[in-house]
């Protein structure tokens, strides 16, 4: 409902934890002007007092609590003067503002915000946050954190919902994520205010009890809480331990899909295995876990993966004979397969590249009985590939798999289903 009148303006003013007596004494001169003002409850017992404080002010304003929006609303309606509405922090950031855009014109309000608490918070961590994702778990799906969290921002704040468990929630679902290990976890509580509280929780600690309602928690990327080679599980590793390629974040085969990938490879004490399109180099170097007697060729176009590969299976303590930073058709063309590498016993080929020429070329080197696995994303790929492995004398397995994994909803859990993906595996045939 636009209200086209030319009424009094509507001061929409942000507040942080420390109330009205934080803010610029212009603004409370404004304040001190305005006989209607219109705030949150919390804060109406708190405001006479101000006007108690100032011998100039005869009258107190009238006060109207905010909770209720729509009677709020009638309450602005009927205004014949100017007044003040108190928000938080900054009210066009997940605050009051958009709704009162939605009821009044542009030109009857009047915005000042506040710092907001993401501003906050990153300025109480010490870290920039111009390049920051954020999401707000109010009245949302657990389910949209997990899907934020797959793309693996560097730096995530997020507005919890105190009524679902807070930062425990927050917790739980990076846990069930698998990346515990690829955050550190700060908890900051009553920002702005004289009480406010600072803290990173160790993935190995509990969360206590008695965090304030007013808290957010800010997960950021880091390496530092690698766990110990020795610690970690003997395949299965979970995703949050391996270092990704920021430009290409979450560019790496899920945990629950690399393990069904290592089991179709049925890998051989010794040979030569291929990972094309090897992302960060998760499958390749799993396999050097269970069989160090392999030797991986990686290879991956984009720009940095080398490094990166390079560092994860410093991490793993494992060790590829090689690692090609490139399109894996032109390393096929121009000859560039060491010599040593250039008959494979297993080959995995990954998604986002020319799959018919590597394919056709795979089948020619693949020695006999060797496999090739592919996953898939696409029903139509399966009868593509099929005609090109049977008409070459492989017989082939194709299964399609699926995980759940458990996202805390409350005080209950659900369960959350990944893309399906459909696994095709090649074996050549001895003859």
């Amino acid at each position: 409902m636009q209200n086209s009148s030319k009424a009094k303006p509507i001061h929409v003013i942000g507040l942080d934890a420390g109330g009205p007596l934080n803010l610029s004494s212009q603004l409370q001169e404004l304040i001190f002007s305005t006989s209607k003002i219109a705030a949150p409850t919390r804060l109406l017992d708190e405001l006479p007092k101000l006007w108690g404080k100032n011998k100039r002010i005869n009258q107190e304003p009238e006060f109207f609590p905010t909770n209720n929006l729509k009677e709020l609303f009638l309450w602005l309606e009927k205004r014949s003067e100017s007044v003040i509405v108190f928000a938080s922090g900054d009210p066009l950031w997940f605050g009051i503002g958009k709704q009162l855009l939605e009821c009044f014109s542009k030109d009857q309000l009047c915005f000042y915000p506040a710092p907001s608490s993401l501003q906050l918070a990153f300025a109480r961590i010490g870290q920039p946050w111009q390049n920051a994702s954020w999401i707000s778990l109010h009245g949302r799906d657990p389910q949209s954190l997990a899907k934020q969290l797959q793309k693996r921002p560097k730096a995530l704040a997020i507005l919890t919902d105190p009524n679902r468990g807070g930062a425990k929630e927050v917790r739980e679902i990076l846990r069930a994520t698998g990346l515990e290990n690829a955050y550190s976890f700060w908890i900051l509580e009553r920002l702005g205010h004289s009480e406010e509280r600072v803290r990173k929780v160790l993935a190995r600690n509990k969360i206590e009890e008695g965090i304030d309602p007013l808290h957010l928690v800010v997960l950021i990327a880091e390496t530092t809480s690698m766990p110990e080679p020795k610690s970690l599980p003997f395949f299965g590793i979970d995703d949050g331990v391996f270092l990704q390629n920021e430009e290409h974040p979450g560019l790496m085969t899920k945990r629950e899909l690399r393990v069904q990938i290592l089991a179709d490879l049925n890998l051989p004490d010794q040979g030569v295995l291929w990972d094309i399109g090897a992302g960060v180099g998760s499958i390749g170097l799993e396999a050097l876990r269970i069989r160090p007697k392999l030797e991986l060729m990686a290879i991956e176009k984009y720009l940095g993966s080398k490094k990166i590969i390079e560092s994860n299976a410093k991490l793993l303590e494992v060790y590829p004979s090689s690692i090609l930073e490139a399109e894996a058709l032109s390393i096929i063309n121009s000859g560039e397969i060491p010599k040593n590498l250039i008959t494979p016993n297993r080959v995995v080929i990954g998604g986002g590249i020319n799959r018919k020429k590597i394919i056709e070329y795979v089948i020619k080197t693949l020695i006999p009985g060797g496999i090739v696995v592919i996953p898939l994303a696409t029903i139509e790929s399966i009868s593509e590939l099929k005609e090109i492995f049977q008409t070459s004398g492989f017989s082939i397995r194709i299964s399609q798999h699926q995980s759940w994994k458990g996202i805390p909803i409350g005080d209950k859990t659900r369960l959350d289903p990944a893309n399906p993906v459909f696994i095709f595996k090649g074996t050549k045939n001895l003859d």
